[in-house]
């Protein structure tokens, strides 16, 4: 089966900022795959060259084995784009907004009608199809900004964080149409700040960093190369943090990280059950209470922190976003 994407030795600059150093990626048919990386990595970069809204400066890249460079229209026929932010109408209805969508990408009037039912009745939106989108909530506009991507047929979806804003119902109802999608044969490229949507919807990720591809695999494959568990304590008391921390420390585990929300410290180690019961232990001798205490996987942030040294900001711009913003 041809990848849906396949990208071989891209370059890309702006001024003196090489946003794409030789990257090289290949996402199959029939997934989502989730492209990760810290600020300035070039995901956004390398998006809007799938999208063809720009041309690399060298290499190539194909969609749905479709060279995107010479034979950008084609390319633009088979995929669906939705950014950050929805971008619906909302003194329209939903069915509203769909069906002028459609009309859009070329289709006849009665063919519109079709799609825009079609699409409302895949993202569960068929009910409140003739309702000004203005009093849809979040979670809703941005099923429907998904939905105004797919009255086109796209083989492939780019979605470029899609939750940005939504409460955790909102997240959650779109991770679920995405699923469906993708159950239904829409291949999906996705990127995120959110590690657990990766973790959720990703059969394979991909993490870039200064313009080039540093890994990739499926979630459990990135979890097992980070090789170390992970012992977590969640004390009874906050003002037992520090004293965690220290009793971490002395079992010979890494540098222990403090959760301040959650209230946990966390440290890899390299062994496994002797290690969590000196934690106990310790824990015990030194008359510290804790609420959860245990040995887990790495998670998909401690894989992040491992390969590229960082964590995943909460925002993110690569030098594309920081080009354009300097030129306003």
């Amino acid at each position: 089966m041809t990848p849906i994407i396949e990208a071989h030795g891209l370059m890309k600059r702006f001024g003196d900022v090489r946003a794409l150093d030789g990257l090289e990626l290949v996402a199959e048919s029939g997934q989502v795959t989730a492209l990760l990386g810290p600020n300035g990595a070039g995901k956004t970069t390398f998006v809007s060259a799938v999208a063809t809204l720009l041309r690399p400066d060298a290499g190539e890249i194909r969609v749905a084995g479709i060279d995107a460079c010479s034979q950008p229209k084609r390319v633009r026929e088979v995929i669906g784009l939705a950014g950050q932010y929805a971008s619906v109408e909302p003194a329209m209805t939903g069915t509203e907004n769909l069906r002028m969508v459609a009309r859009l990408f070329g289709l006849r009037r009665r063919d519109a009608v079709a799609a825009a039912a079609t699409v409302l009745e895949r993202l569960d939106l068929a009910e409140a199809g003739d309702r000004l989108v203005r009093t849809y909530s979040g979670g809703m506009r941005r099923r429907l900004d998904l939905g105004a991507s797919l009255v086109g047929r796209p083989q492939l979806l780019l979605l470029d964080e899609p939750t940005t804003g939504l409460d955790p119902r909102g997240r959650m109802e779109l991770w679920s149409a995405i699923q469906n999608l993708v159950a239904e044969g829409t291949d999906v490229l996705l990127t995120t700040q959110y590690l657990e949507e990766a973790d959720r919807l990703a059969r394979q990720i991909v993490i870039v960093d200064h313009g080039r591809v540093i890994t990739a695999g499926t979630p459990d494959e990135l979890k097992d190369r980070a090789g170390a568990n992970v012992i977590e304590v969640r004390p009874r008391s906050a003002g037992d943090l520090p004293a965690v921390e220290v009793t971490l420390a002395r079992i010979g585990c890494d540098t222990p990280q403090t959760d301040i929300d959650s209230q946990r410290v966390s440290a890899r180690v390299d062994g496994s059950g002797d290690q969590l019961r000196d934690v106990v232990r310790l824990l015990d001798e030194r008359g510290i209470e804790v609420d959860d205490v245990g040995l887990r996987r790495p998670s998909l942030d401690e894989v992040f922190l491992a390969v590229t040294g960082t964590r995943l900001a909460p925002t993110d711009t690569d030098p594309q976003s920081a080009a354009a913003d300097a030129a306003a």
